[in-house]
C-alpha cells in the first residue's frame, strides 16, 4: 500500500514540474509526463502514455540521431543539449532545446531516460535574425566601405573590422588599442575632437558623430566620419560601438563643387548685369551683387524669398508676374524686352530684360533665370540726343526762315533804295528831288529798324551763356507799370496782378522785362473798341516750372486761322497801324532761350491768354 501511495505521489509531482519533462522506459515508451509537456506539444493524454516517443514526434527531422542519443543514455551516457524543430498543430515551426539523462532506480540501475524540453523558438528566431543582420551589415559594409569598431571597457580592448583596418592602411592582423587608435587622427583639431568625444562617451555616456582627418599607416591624409555609441548591460556601461567611414572622395568632390560654385559666383557677381533666379511663385532664390545694389541691400538674404510685389508698384509687379508665368508655362524665353520698372518710392529705371525657363530632367520648368541690363543712362542719352536733334532741327528751320526773311527784307529795301536813287538821278525839279530825299531818309530809317530787329533775334540765338537769376515777379510788373504809366492812362488800361507778393522766378533779367512789356503792350494795343482794356496776371507752380499767365479782354485771335503763324516773324493778324509782326517772334525766342515755352488760348471778340512756362532748372 505504501509503495502504491508513493507511486501516486511521485506521479503527481512529475505532473506539476514547471518544465516540460517526460520519463521513458528502455523500450522508449512514455511512462510519465508533466502537464507542461502535454500542453507544450498539444498532446492528447490518451495517446501519450505507453506509446513510443518516436511515434509522438514522427515528423521530427533528427529522430535517427535522437534514437542513438537515447540508447547511449540507457547505457549511462547523458547527452549534450541540442535543438530540434517540428511543426505544431497550426503548421508553425517550433524550436526546442532538449536535455537527455539516464533514469536510475533505487539500486542505481538505468531503467529509462528522463527527457526535458524548453521552447527556444524566440531565441532561435532572434539568433537567425542577428545572423542575417550581421551578414547584411557585412555586405553593406563592403559596399559602402563603412567599417565598425568596438571597445570593451573591462578588457580595455579595441577591435577593428577589416574595412576599418583597410581605411587605416594597416595589416589585417593589426591589433589597435585606445592610444594607437586616437594617434591615427591628425594632430590638432581632429585628434582633440575625437579624444574629447571618447572621454565624454565613457564619462557622460554621450554618443558622437564627428568629421575629422586621419593620417594612415602609410602617411596618407584622409577625411573620415567616426561615430561612437555607448553600450549598456543592466544599466552598466560595458563598452563603445561605432562606425568608421572614409569620405575623402566625397570631401574632395564637395571642395571641387565649392570651388566651382565660388568661381561661378565670382563671375556672376562681377557681370555688369542683374542676374537672378526665381521659383515658380516668382520668389527670388538666387541673386547676384548687381541685383543687390539695384535694390539697395547689402546681403543676398534680404532679397531671397521675396517677389516683385515687395519692391515695385502693383502695376509693374503684375506685369512682371505675367511674364514669369508665360515663360514657365510656354517654356519660351523672353529676350531683350524693354521694360520700365518703378519702385514703390517712385524711382524709375528702364531695363532690357531676358527671362529663360529653368527646367528639370523631365523638361518641366521649376523657375526662371532672369538677366536684365539697366539702360536708364542710355535712354537718357537717347532722349537728350532726340531733344538735341529736335532743337537742331528747330534751329535749322529758324535759320532757314531767318535767312529767307533777311533775304526778302534786305532785297525789298535795296530795291526801294535803287528805285528812289534812280528817280533822284532823273528828276530835274528841285521840289520833287526834296520829296525823293525825304523818302530815301524814311527808307534808311526802316532799313535800320529792320537791321536792329534782325540783330536782336541773332543776339537771342547766340547768347547761350547768359545766367538765369531769381527775381521777384511783382517788382518787375510794378516797374513796367511805372514805365508805361502815360501809355496805360491814355488807353484807360487796368493791370490786375494776382501774383503772391514774394513769388520769384528764375530767368534772364533782361529778357523778362522785354517779355512782360511785349505781352502787356500787345494786350493794350489790340484792345476792343467796345470796352476799356483790362489785363489780369496770375502765377502758379508745377514741379520745376513756374507759369505766368497774362489774360486780356481785347480783340482775340482766330487760332484756327492763325494759330500756326502766331509767333512767326512779321506776321500780323489785325489791321492796326502799329503792327510790325516782330514782337511775338522775339518774345517766343527769348522764352525758348531760357528753356521755357509759351502757349496761347483765345476767342475772337473776348480776349487772349498767354501762358508763359519758365523752366526753373539751370
Amino acid at each position: 500500500m505504501l509503495k502504491k501511495d508513493l507511486k501516486l505521489v511521485n506521479n503527481y509531482l512529475i505532473k506539476q514540474l514547471p518544465k516540460a519533462t517526460a520519463f521513458i522506459n528502455s523500450k522508449f515508451e512514455v511512462i510519465h509526463a508533466s502537464n507542461q509537456w502535454i500542453n507544450e506539444f498539444n498532446f492528447d493524454t490518451s495517446n501519450v502514455f505507453g506509446n513510443s516517443i518516436f511515434s509522438l514526434f514522427k515528423d521530427g527531422e533528427e529522430n535517427n540521431e535522437w534514437e542513438i542519443i537515447l540508447k547511449n543514455c540507457l547505457n549511462g551516457q547523458p547527452s549534450d543539449l541540442f535543438n530540434t524543430k517540428f511543426k505544431d498543430s497550426n503548421n508553425n515551426t517550433q524550436w526546442f532545446e532538449w536535455s537527455n539523462i539516464p533514469w536510475y532506480d533505487s539500486e542505481e540501475n538505468v531503467i529509462g531516460v528522463i527527457i526535458q524540453a524548453e521552447n527556444v523558438t524566440s531565441r532561435i528566431i532572434n539568433e537567425i535574425r542577428i545572423e542575417k543582420l550581421e551578414a547584411l551589415l557585412l555586405e553593406k559594409s563592403e559596399i559602402t566601405k563603412i567599417g565598425t569598431w568596438e571597445y570593451n571597457v573591462k578588457t580595455d580592448k579595441v577591435t577593428w573590422c577589416n574595412i576599418t583596418k583597410t581605411i587605416h592602411e594597416v595589416p589585417l592582423d593589426y591589433t589597435p588599442n585606445v592610444d594607437t587608435a586616437i594617434n591615427f587622427y591628425k594632430d590638432g583639431i581632429s585628434r582633440n575632437t575625437i579624444s574629447m568625444s571618447f572621454h565624454n562617451a565613457i564619462i557622460n555616456n554621450k554618443p558622437w558623430s564627428e568629421k575629422a582627418q586621419i593620417i594612415t599607416a602609410k602617411g596618407k591624409e584622409k577625411w573620415i566620419i567616426a561615430t561612437g555609441q555607448p553600450v549598456f548591460k543592466n544599466k552598466e556601461l560595458i563598452g563603445l560601438l561605432g562606425t568608421f567611414q572614409d569620405i575623402s572622395d566625397q570631401v574632395e568632390g564637395n571642395n571641387k563643387i565649392k570651388e566651382n560654385e565660388q568661381l561661378l559666383k565670382t563671375l556672376i557677381d562681377n557681370l555688369p548685369l542683374n542676374v537672378y533666379i526665381k521659383d515658380r511663385e516668382s520668389r527670388k532664390i538666387l541673386v547676384n551683387k548687381a541685383e543687390c545694389e539695384y535694390y539697395g541691400v547689402n546681403q543676398t538674404k534680404d532679397l531671397l524669398g521675396k517677389n516683385d510685389f515687395d519692391f515695385f508698384t502693383k502695376e509693374v509687379a503684375k506685369r512682371n508676374r505675367k511674364d514669369d508665368i508665360s515663360v514657365i508655362k510656354s517654356l519660351k524665353p523672353i529676350l531683350n524686352k524693354e521694360t520700365i520698372c518703378i519702385k514703390k518710392n517712385g524711382e524709375s529705371n528702364t531695363f532690357l530684360v531676358s527671362k529663360i525657363p529653368l527646367t528639370n530632367e523631365n523638361g518641366d520648368a521649376y523657375g526662371i533665370i532672369g538677366i536684365s541690363t539697366d539702360i536708364t543712362p542710355l535712354k537718357q542719352k537717347e532722349e537728350e540726343l532726340r531733344n538735341l536733334i529736335n532743337v537742331t532741327s528747330l534751329q535749322n528751320k529758324k535759320l532757314i526762315n531767318f535767312a529767307h526773311i533777311v533775304s526778302h527784307n534786305l532785297r525789298s529795301h535795296t530795291a526801294n533804295f535803287s528805285m528812289l536813287l534812280d528817280f533822284l538821278t532823273n528828276e530835274k525839279v528841285e521840289t520833287e528831288k526834296e520829296s525823293i530825299l525825304n523818302m530815301l531818309r524814311n527808307a534808311s530809317d526802316n532799313l535800320l529798324e529792320t537791321l536792329d530787329n534782325l540783330n536782336e533775334v541773332v543776339a537771342i540765338s547766340t547768347n547761350i551763356n547768359l545766367e538765369k537769376k531769381p527775381i521777384n515777379i511783382n517788382k518787375r510788373i510794378d516797374n513796367i507799370k511805372q514805365n508805361l504809366d502815360a501809355y496805360l492812362s491814355k488807353n484807360k488800361a487796368e493791370i490786375i496782378s494776382e501774383i503772391p507778393k514774394n513769388a520769384t522766378i528764375k530767368v534772364i533779367p533782361s529778357y523778362i522785362d522785354s517779355i512782360l512789356m511785349n505781352f502787356i503792350t500787345n494786350g493794350v494795343k489790340y484792345k476792343s473798341p467796345e470796352r476799356n482794356p483790362v489785363l489780369k496776371i496770375t502765377f502758379k507752380k508745377e514741379n520745376d516750372t513756374s507759369i505766368v499767365s497774362i489774360t486780356d479782354n481785347g480783340l482775340g485771335i482766330d487760332l484756327d486761322k492763325y494759330g500756326d503763324k502766331l509767333f512767326g516773324m512779321y506776321k500780323t493778324f489785325h489791321n492796326h497801324k502799329d503792327s510790325r509782326g516782330i514782337g511775338l517772334y522775339i518774345t517766343k525766342n527769348q522764352i525758348e532761350a531760357m528753356k521755357g515755352k509759351v502757349t496761347v488760348t483765345s476767342k475772337v471778340g473776348l480776349g487772349t491768354t498767354f501762358n508763359i512756362h519758365f523752366n526753373e532748372e539751370n
